[in-house]
Parts: structure tokens; C-alpha cells; sequence
């Protein structure tokens, strides 16, 4: 483990401008620097680099953060190796945490296991290239395949002797023990000699994101019914199947420029891909899709686009995995190649427009193609219809409701338009999939009636109102934002403006989580240190969603809500000659939308109430809340007169 010391001296140490010019051609302009985003396609910059606040902000893919989210984004590594990578840079040397014994020694085999797998991974390469044997017959099927040798190059592809034994001598001969060959799955034992695991066979060495060789696949070229065609190295310290992507070094950063992740069956599909231009694209390597696994994807991009076989076995491998990509937020989509083609023929025979192109006008909805095949399948048979209700229903249910409440109530309007079932049963089966599978999780849930579970699914008005409630939440970052940037500056009556905030601003008001979380954390500062967080303490905070947050937030322009300034006249004040304007309408803003909340929920209560004395009482605290919204219209700073009169 890194040491909180020298992972605060990478931060120090980190020049923002200077880390990104390893990487981006910036241009000065006035205090800031600008360039063409390395993170998303554009043709004006709107990439920009504050040297003064250590900060870099995308104002078109919204991307920002400080120099060590900058390397983390751009090279698509970890927070540690992203640490690593700016203390080589700077040449600062890292302090270790001291570990225990069990973490030594686990830290030392997957180590050996590292340098092991490179040894193995530069001598089956080698062996390909320049042996007769390899180039005789693994370099020929490479050739067979179309693969030229920039592309052998670049996946680093190899082959094992046939004989058994020459890599295992080789390895022997270097120092390695028998013990670690084994763990490492390329040397096993058997009736008492060692042997070459992989032997006769080409070799496909499989990386972590930042390059390093995990583990390996291996295909068999002769014909033999005993053995598997592929296999791959066994589970170990280093490599864990479900949490590896085949392609995923050499895709990551294309990935992220098109926001669209492809994903295939086998690594000879991921490897013409790439040769014909089309480099977005991984392989689960031989596995069903995992969660582990999507989670990588998901921290590129959320759109995932399954691409398989036309054939039965095909459609069957895709729909696996849906659910979960469902449940993680995808917007998972599925195409299917021509009948006949897979991606390696077909991006061969039509190259990479044709390909991209195919795509787009083929990929589908999942939910909507599995209604597709489904109803093909049950005709008229009322058994079948009803298991392909419930697939449909539980595939619906995984889709995050808080999250994407419309796409879930679209599905459940077409699902039963489609499946000619009822929308309200419908909205029930859906509901107790929920339910069931948060059983399974052991966290209790109460149970609705009818009414309440059919009022779960979005409305359009639903819609509006979350709409709206987003609106609200820029709003609440506004004053986050002012406390970072005026929260040191004097205003009459208080220590500073952070003060003032503090006195005005009730916390048990603040809705978004997110928003609570910047507030708490900006006044437990204060509490504990006696001083207010300077910006820096946000913009390099340990926690990489404050980091980004406070990124967009010092750097985006400070726009209000259209509706705000149609309906109560009420501008955006910036500057520094206007800072306490910029104060009091932060909190103006807070306070009159909270008001607002409240009417609403008055009126909710007149329209219910049956009783006159309740009733009279309602609309006078209804009336107070108007006076109140008036004395917030009419405050300097916040109003322009034309509001008021509204």
C-alpha cells in the first residue's frame, strides 16, 4: 500500500498544465489553457486546464478532475497506478504502508507471477517469429487469418514447441522454479516428468489495462477430438477470470473516444476487429459475461453493444448477461451478424465503415428483441407465452428504477402492447421480481397494495416533476459552489461568507446526498481545523467524485435554470466586484425553491382535507409561505424588479 505521505507529495508535486501536455497539445488563453478533448471527439476545444486551481474541466463530455484523475482517465488505470505512474514521472520516490505477512506474502507471488508471465509471454513471441517450427506452422495459421505483423506485434502473439518440454527447460534454465510454472498453469505434471501445457498450440497473452500479462489463451492447430480447441490458464493470485477483458489494453482508450463498447466471443474477433479499424471491442474470453467484468466497461462507457453469431447458439450466448448490464445502468444493445458471418469474416469481407455502419442500422434493443424472439417461439402455446411473460418482466425489473424510471415504464407499456397482457398485472410482476430479489439480499421492504405498486412506475407527470427536481439540484450545487469560491470572503455582520451559509442554510433541507455530503465535508473541515478548506483541499480530496465534482464546478460557466429567470427574473451574478450579489442569490435560489416545495405540499393537503378548521389553518400557513417568497424576490442581489410583480 502507497503511504498517505507520499501519495500527498505526488499531489503537491503534480503539475496539472505539465501532466497534461505529456498527452495533449494545449494552447494558452488568458489564465487558462485550452485544446481539442482527448476524452471525446470535437472539432473546437472546449478542453480546459486551470493551472491556478489545478483543475482540468471538458465542457463538452463533462469529464474533469485533477492531474491524477487526468492520468486515471487518459491511460484508463486505478487511483494506485495512476499514483505510481506521476511518481515515475517526478521521480518521487514511495513509501509502502507496512503490510502484513499475509499481504507480503501474497504481494511477492503475484510478483513472481508477473515476471514469470512476461518471461512466457516475450519467449512464445520469440519462438513464433524466428524458430522454424513457429514460423512453419503458428506464423502460417496467423497468416491464413489475414494477421499482418504489426497486428502479431501488438497482441503480442505467440507459439509453443511441440515437443513438451522446450519452454519448461527454457524456464528452468532462467531460474524459475517448478512450483511457481505450475501456479502460473503453462508447466504441469504428469506419471512423474514436467511437460509444456500449451504445447503445439499458438498463444494469445491476456493483459490487464495497463499492459501487464495476466494470464494466457491457447488454440490448438491439429486436428484432435480429445482436446479442446482453447483453453486457458487456471484461476490464481494474478489473474481472476471474471475480472478480465481480452482486448481491453489495446481498446480502452478508442472506447472512450467513440463512448461505445463491442463486445465478442473469442480473441481471433477481437484481434481482426482491431486490423480492420474497428477498435472499440473486447472479449469476454471464453466466459459468461460477469458483473466484475461490466464494472470495467462501466468505467468507460455505459454503452454496450453485444455482437455474436446469427445462429441459435449465438442469440442464446447474448441474451446472458443482459440482466446484469440492465441492472448496472447499460444501455445495452444487441446485433447480430449475418447468418453465416462472424466478426472476423465479416469485418473482413466488408471492412470497418461497412462494419460500423451494419451495426448501427442492426443493433437492437435487448428487451425489445427478446419480446421479438420470444412471441416467434410460443405462438399459440399459453405455457410458453407465460414463461416469456416472466422473463420479460424480471428482465424489466433489473433496470434501476431511480435511475431510469422511463425506460422502465416504456418497457412495461410495450412489453404488455406486445405480449397482449394487462399493463396493471404487468407493473405487479415486475414490482414482486424487485421485491424477491431484494428478499434475497436480506433487506426488508414494505409491502404496497395495488394502487402503490402500480404509482412506482414513472408517469409522464412523474417524469416532469423529476425533470424539475433535477432543475432543483443544480441549484444546490450553486451554493456548494459559492462556498468554495466566496466562502473566505467578508460580509458584514459575520466572521465570512462561509458563516453566513452556515447560519442560513439548514442542512436537513439539502435533498441531493451528494450536495449533503460536499456541505458536511466542508464544515467538518472547518470544525476540525479551525479554518476553511482552501480549494485545493477539494480539487485533490483522497475521494474521486469530490475531485471531479469540484472540478466541474470552479470551471463550469454558472448557469441558472431558464425557468428560474423566466418566471422570477432571478440572474446569475459573477465576479469578483459582485461576490456578495453572488452569495446572497446562491442562498436566495436555495431558500425560494424550498418554498416553493413547501406550497406544493400545502396544497396537496387542502385539496385532501374535508375539515374547515384544518382547511383555514392550511391556507393560512399557505399565505405566510407567500409573504415569505415575496421577501425573498424583493432581497437585493437576488431580484430583478420585473419578478416581483409576478
Amino acid at each position: 500500500m502507497i503511504s498517505p505521505a507520499s501519495i500527498q507529495e505526488v499531489m503537491n508535486r503534480a503539475d496539472i498544465v505539465e501532466v497534461v501536455e505529456q498527452f495533449v497539445r494545449l494552447k494558452k488563453r488568458g489564465a487558462n489553457y485550452i485544446a481539442n478533448c482527448p476524452f471525446h471527439n470535437e472539432k473546437s476545444p472546449s478542453f480546459s486546464v486551470s493551472a491556478s486551481k489545478g483543475i482540468f474541466k471538458c465542457f463538452g463530455c463533462g469529464k474533469g478532475g485533477n492531474a491524477v484523475t487526468f492520468v486515471q482517465e487518459h491511460e484508463k488505470t486505478t487511483y494506485p497506478e495512476a499514483i505510481r505512474w506521476l511518481a515515475e514521472f517526478y521521480k518521487i520516490p514511495l513509501e509502502e504502508t507496512k503490510a502484513s505477512e499475509e499481504q507480503i506474502q501474497n504481494q511477492q507471488v503475484e510478483e513472481s507471477l508477473r515476471l514469470f508471465n512476461e518471461f512466457a509471454a516475450s519467449y512464445f513471441t520469440d519462438t513464433l517469429l524466428h524458430s522454424e517450427e513457429g514460423q512453419t506452422i503458428g506464423l502460417s495459421y496467423f497468416k491464413e487469418r489475414g494477421f499482418r505483423g504489426e497486428t502479431i506485434e501488438k497482441f503480442r502473439l505467440g507459439y509453443c514447441p511441440e515437443d513438451g518440454t522446450s519452454f519448461y527447460k527454457e524456464a528452468l534454465s532462467k531460474g524459475y522454479t517448478t512450483e511457481l510454472m505450475e501456479k502460473s498453469g503453462l508447466v504441469k505434471n504428469g506419471n512423474g516428468r514436467w511437460y509444456d501445457t500449451y504445447r503445439g498450440r499458438v498463444i494469445f497473452p491476456i493483459q490487464n489495462m495497463t499492459g501487464r500479462v495476466l494470464g494466457f489463451g491457447a488454440r490448438i492447430l491439429k486436428t484432435n477430438d480429445k482436446a479442446p480447441k482453447y483453453i486457458n490458464s487456471p484461476e490464481n493470485e494474478l489473474y481472476v477470470k471474471s475480472r478480465v477483458l481480452y482486448g481491453l489494453y489495446q481498446s480502452r482508450q478508442a472506447m472512450g473516444k467513440v463512448d461505445e463498447c463491442y463486445l465478442v466471443e473469442g480473441y481471433t474477433d477481437v484481434i481482426s476487429l482491431h486490423q480492420g479499424g474497428v477498435e472499440n471491442v473486447v472479449s469476454s474470453s471464453g466466459t459468461s459475461l460477469t458483473e466484475d467484468q461490466l464494472r470495467i466497461v462501466g468505467r468507460t462507457t455505459k454503452n454496450l453493444t453485444i455482437l455474436y453469431d446469427g445462429d441459435g447458439a449465438g442469440i442464446k450466448a447474448a441474451m446472458r448477461g443482459m440482466d446484469m448490464a440492465l441492472s448496472q445502468s447499460f444501455n445495452v444493445k444487441l446485433a447480430l451478424l449475418p447468418e453465416g458471418q462472424d466478426p472476423d469474416s465479416y469485418i473482413q469481407s466488408v471492412g470497418a465503415s461497412g462494419f460500423n455502419d451494419y451495426i448501427k442500422e442492426h443493433k437492437r434493443d435487448i428487451i425489445g428483441f427478446r419480446m421479438e424472439v420470444g412471441m416467434k417461439e410460443t405462438e399459440n402455446d399459453p405455457v410458453k407465452k407465460s414463461k416469456l411473460v416472466n422473463e420479460i418482466a424480471e428482465s424489466i425489473s433489473r433496470i434501476n428504477k431511480a435511475e431510469d424510471f422511463a425506460l422502465q415504464d416504456y418497457y412495461i407499456k410495450e412489453a404488455s402492447q406486445l405480449l397482449k397482457v394487462d399493463e396493471n398485472g404487468l407493473v405487479n410482476l415486475v414490482n414482486k421480481f424487485i421485491r424477491d430479489r431484494i428478499d434475497t439480499d436480506r433487506r426488508p421492504i414494505p409491502q404496497l397494495s395495488l394502487e402503490e405498486e402500480h404509482a412506482i412506475i414513472a408517469t409522464d407527470q412523474q417524469i416532469a416533476e423529476a425533470n424539475k427536481t433535477a432543475q432543483d439540484e443544480s441549484q444546490e450545487w450553486q451554493l456548494i459552489r459559492v462556498l468554495m469560491t466566496h466562502g473566505d470572503k467578508l460580509v458584514e455582520g459575520y466572521e465570512n461568507a462561509a458563516q453566513l451559509i452556515y447560519e442560513r442554510i439548514d442542512p436537513e433541507m439539502i435533498e441531493s446526498k451528494e450536495v449533503l455530503t460536499f456541505f458536511k465535508n466542508y464544515f467538518d473541515y472547518v470544525t476540525e481545523h479551525k479554518a476553511l478548506p482552501s480549494l485545493h483541499y477539494f480539487t485533490h480530496h483522497p475521494n474521486e467524485q469530490i475531485q471531479i465534482r469540484s472540478a466541474t464546478l470552479l470551471q463550469n460557466k454558472n448557469e441558472v435554470s431558464h425557468n428560474w429567470l423566466e418566471i422570477y427574473g432571478i440572474g446569475t451574478l459573477n465576479g469578483g466586484d459582485n461576490y456578495l450579489q453572488d452569495i446572497e442569490s446562491s442562498i436566495g435560489y436555495f431558500e425560494l425553491k424550498k418554498v416553493k416545495i413547501m406550497q406544493i405540499e400545502l396544497r396537496n393537503e387542502l385539496s385532501k382535507t374535508k375539515d374547515e378548521t384544518k382547511m383555514l389553518e392550511l391556507m393560512q400557513q399557505f399565505i405566510s409561505l407567500k409573504k415569505t417568497e415575496q421577501e425573498i424576490l424583493q432581497r437585493p442581489g437576488t431580484v430583478i424588479v420585473n419578478a416581483a410583480s409576478r
